[in-house]
């Protein structure tokens, strides 16, 4: 079991889409954190390959000179 305090705002747009979809505001919470964990484990997955030296990357830079050649 997960208490999560939220500012007026946030509360009050979690209400009003809870209240028009007939959802209930913990659906939303729960799918936000689901994609919430989701975009960070890919930003530390392409960070740990950036960092890996032995990983042959190209730059947009790199893509962009090939195409006008």
């Amino acid at each position: 079991m997960l208490s999560v305090r939220l500012n007026a705002d946030l509360e009050e747009k979690l209400d009003k889409l809870s209240e028009s979809t007939s959802r209930s505001k913990s659906f939303y919470v729960k799918q936000a954190l689901e994609r919430y964990l989701k975009d960070v484990d890919d930003y530390f997955e392409v960070k740990s390959r950036d960092n890996n030296p032995e990983n042959k990357l190209i730059t947009i830079e790199d893509i962009e000179k090939s195409v006008d050649e």
